[in-house]
């Protein structure tokens, strides 16, 4: 994996992807994004690997996002996995947690603390990550 941090964003709304993409852009991560869960899924499938993947909660369905986070914790080595949601309940932050989701923000997502923890998410030995 090269050395520059990588991260997936995925949410269908355009606006909170892009600037997502700029911020973490901003702080050195190799950005890339997918508009739906069909999208980030194919992505996920194709080979790609990433240090940390977030995902919206709610995007074409109601807790679709959890698809993402099934299919993103099953990758070797593991990304940090981050939900982003503006409606957490008890029963879908339940389920997240289960599936091991490292971090759960609710929106209004307040950017300094998620990059923080997204900063230490991914220095963080992670599950399958080769030993040097």
């Amino acid at each position: 994996m090269p050395s520059q941090r990588s991260i997936l964003l995925v949410d269908d709304e355009r606006s909170i992807l892009e600037t997502l993409k700029i911020i973490f852009e901003r702080e050195h991560y190799h950005v890339s994004t997918a508009a739906s869960c069909a999208e980030a899924l194919n992505i996920l499938q194709d080979g790609h690997r990433f240090h940390a993947v977030i995902t919206d909660l709610n995007m074409e369905e109601e807790d679709i996002g959890l698809k993402v986070v099934a299919a993103a914790i099953k990758l070797r080595p593991r990304p940090a996995v981050v939900i982003c949601t503006g409606y957490p309940s008890l029963e879908n932050s339940r389920h997240a947690l289960d599936l091991g989701v490292d971090y759960m923000a609710h929106k209004p997502v307040e950017l300094t603390e998620l990059i923080s923890a997204l900063n230490r998410l991914v220095s963080r030995p992670r599950l399958g990550a080769s030993r040097k």
